[in-house]
């Protein structure tokens, strides 16, 4: 699978309409699942090398519409990791403690220790989307955090945390797809919120802020667009970019402090 097609060039404009949200690299669903068992082994293979080194960090930063899979990709592809090796952290809308400090404060106290892996199901991202879309930030005061991501990021990325950021990208047909079929079925229901149909009315307005939200892609903290129509592939994808950025992070199993020949367990 060429992964890099899925990348967002630094520096350079974005345009969403540039990848399709059903892709499927010409696999069919079967062979894509049958790729699966295999990609969580050499994840959870890593992971603890990453764990047991302890001297990097990995942060994955997951951004999508309402229903665009957020949850499925942490249920299905970081349930490959060892639960003691990661740390979720979900950004809702701020606390009166949270709004009375910089917009980055409450995201800094997330970040993962080394030797951790950080997933962000929601991020510092979410403040340059909402407040944009409703008018609660003008366009300069949206750059400015943009920049001032930028530079959090190439700080926690000179701090030895790896930074890796998808864009779960849907179509709004199976938006509606997804939101109707939480209503259709009662155990669902607790997932519906009738919020979502007022922000799927901006569902312009969010493709502009996503599209600027993307142009912070860099060479140490990049964006892949994912497309997520299917799921399937959306795990695919995303596993298959996490071995890419672990296996070049390269963890090692640190060297014992003793000669484990001259150890004999009685």
């Amino acid at each position: 699978m060429p992964l890099e097609d899925y990348r967002v060039p630094p520096g350079q404009p974005v345009q969403l309409s540039r990848w399709a949200t059903d892709d499927d690299d010409g696999l069919s669903k079967k062979q894509g699942q049958a790729l699966l068992p295999d990609l969580e082994e050499r994840l959870a293979d890593l992971q603890e090398r990453l764990y047991a080194e302890g001297r990097q960090a990995l942060l994955i930063v997951l951004q999508a519409r309402d229903a665009g899979g957020k949850d499925g990709t942490v249920k299905r592809v970081i349930g490959a990791f060892n639960p003691n090796g990661v740390q979720i952290s979900n950004f809702k809308v701020p606390t009166e403690e949270e709004r009375a400090h910089d917009f980055l404060w409450r995201i800094h106290a997330r970040v993962p220790r080394l030797g951790m892996i950080g997933v962000f199901n929601r991020s510092h991202y979410e403040d340059v989307l909402v407040p944009r879309v409703h008018g609660l930030i003008d366009p300069p005061t949206a750059e400015r955090r943009l920049e001032h991501i930028r530079a959090f990021e190439s700080l926690l990325t000179d701090s030895g945390t790896r930074i890796v950021k998808f864009y779960l990208h849907i179509s709004p047909e199976e938006q509606r797809r997804r939101l109707q079929a939480r209503l259709d079925d009662p155990s669902k229901h607790w997932k519906f919120n009738p919020g979502d149909l007022e922000e799927r009315a901006h569902w312009d307005d969010y493709t502009a802020a996503y599209e600027a939200m993307l142009t912070t892609s860099a060479a140490s903290a990049p964006w892949y667009v994912i497309p997520a129509d299917r799921k399937w592939f959306r795990n695919l994808l995303v596993s298959q970019l996490l071995i890419q950025t672990l296996e070049e992070m390269n963890p090692q199993y640190p060297a014992p402090t003793f000669d484990p020949a001259n150890v004999r367990v009685e």
